[in-house]
């Protein structure tokens, strides 16, 4: 597919936020073959992309940021926005994945010696001896045209484990918690809850957990502009895929409606492909390319103290998916509507990843939508860790491709998934440690991509002749 018969994506235009218009909505005809794309040494062994690439560095974990606070560590999942003031701007919304038992990259310095400068009530969270957890929220404000950071600044802390989250057609950033701890011997209030930071904050906001959409081991979510739904991947070998229906879409804090997939015919179905003998409903059970009719099933107790919620909505049909994680959501190019994308990591026959799609009904959430099911596809499976080894965070890219941050065993690679089902390369974790990729995003205009290395903690973008890689 060339680059003329593609489009770029499409922008909300409150929030700068894009959705793909590309032809995602076509990727079943699978293949397992990589498609050549020679990655450049890098003198600095920092990145390794392909040819007529190039990257800086945004910031590094660590450093002081405009707050007065030090830069968290453990960048994870990530979302760009225009910046409303300015047109030569963009803004990230920036996840710290640091757990409980995380003790570096506090916010507050090596002795929490600055955790007196927050103001009263906007941190989250203590552990049981009265210290902070400090994963959280950084927004950064990133100059395109001069290629540097503007400022960067804590809008969100004292949470657990912030792995991914999503962007919101309003402009928002929906970031997970995903370390569900609970009091008093865990942590002194209870944790695994999403949260919403506007990306139009100036410093710390009040931290409010949207509880009506579940307390779990949350990873990622996606919303579907057209409906306001919200989706959710969890990240746990005996994780669901659950919706929120909103009361009033897009004012979250409203409360709403959550539920779990549940496959047609198949009830509590395993989506592993693992053998019967490793808890799986069978080698290959699922074909590549293969889908399913869905249900929905209501969830009760959705933030039950005891961290039940998955097993009782396996119990009541739903389905299970290996270690849920990045997800985005495509507009198809039909005008039909959008499909949502996601990952789970440690699914297929040979544990290196899975990548699904979730087809809304038209009726998506009404009574009706019984009679025109959501249809759930397995669009790929990793036939080994050399093609695509355990795939985390996910984005749509602007000539239609997705790009899977790699969290695997040896080497980390960001890939790009083709509509043909190709696999190839978009760039390699040259860095000594070996860390993941995570929060891969673009901005506003297609131009730059941007991701983290989670360990030692460093943001980068990353621009060059991205048609190319549409050939």
């Amino acid at each position: 597919m060339t680059l003329s018969r593609r489009t770029f994506l499409q922008y909300g235009q409150a929030a700068g936020l894009f959705y793909s218009a590309t032809a995602l909505g076509g990727l079943t005809a699978l293949t397992s073959s990589a498609r050549a794309n020679p990655l450049v040494p890098d003198p600095e062994a920092l990145i390794d992309l392909p040819q007529g690439f190039s990257y800086s560095v945004v910031s590094e974990t660590g450093g002081m940021m405009a707050d007065g606070f030090f830069r968290p560590g453990r960048p994870d999942g990530m979302a760009c926005f225009a910046d409303p003031t300015n047109a030569d701007r963009c803004i990230l919304m920036r996840n710290h994945e640091n757990w409980p038992d995380t003790t570096d990259g506090s916010p507050f310095g090596e002795n929490n010696e600055l955790l007196s400068r927050v103001p009263e009530g906007k941190i989250f969270g203590l552990k049981p001896d009265g210290s902070p957890f400090f994963g959280g929220v950084s927004k950064v404000v990133y100059d395109m045209r001069r290629g540097e950071l503007v400022e960067d600044y804590l809008v969100l802390t004292g949470t657990s484990a912030n792995c991914a989250g999503g962007a919101t057609p309003w402009g928002s950033w929906l970031t997970c918690e995903e370390a569900p701890r609970r009091p008093p011997e865990e942590s002194q209030r209870y944790h695994g809850f999403v949260f919403e930071t506007p990306s139009s904050a100036t410093g710390l906001i009040d931290p409010v957990p949207l509880t009506a959409m579940g307390r779990f081991v949350h990873e990622a979510v996606a919303v579907d502009p057209d409906t306001g739904i919200i989706y959710l991947t969890e990240d746990s070998p005996t994780g669901l895929f659950y919706r929120f229906l909103p009361n009033s879409p897009g004012q979250l804090h409203l409360g709403g409606r959550l539920q779990a997939l549940v496959i047609r015919e198949w009830p509590s179905a395993n989506t592993s492909n693992w053998p019967r003998d490793w808890g799986g409903a069978g080698l290959g059970e699922i074909g590549q390319g293969r889908s399913y009719a869905v249900d929905w099933i209501d969830l009760n107790d959705v933030e039950s103290p005891d961290a039940t919620l998955p097993a009782r909505g396996y119990a009541a049909g739903a389905a299970q998916f290996f270690r849920g994680e990045g997800m985005d959501y495509a507009r198809r190019p039909d005008g039909s509507g959008g499909d949502i994308y996601f990952n789970c990591t440690q699914g297929g026959v040979q544990r290196a990843g899975q990548v699904w799609r979730y087809s809304p009904s038209p009726s998506e959430g009404q009574g009706d939508e019984t009679g025109t099911p959501g249809q759930l596809t397995l669009v790929y499976e990793s036939p080994g860790a050399d093609s695509l080894d355990m795939c985390d965070n996910l984005v749509v890219a602007p000539w239609g491709d997705l790009i899977l941050c790699e969290d695997g065993r040896g080497e980390n690679y960001l890939r790009g998934l083709t509509p043909t089902g190709e696999i190839y390369d978009v760039a390699r974790n040259a860095h000594p440690l070996k860390s993941e990729f995570c929060g891969a995003c673009f901005s506003p205009d297609g131009s730059t991509m941007f991701v983290n290395i989670q360990v030692p903690g460093i943001t980068l973008a990353i621009r060059g002749p991205w048609e190319s890689l549409s050939s």
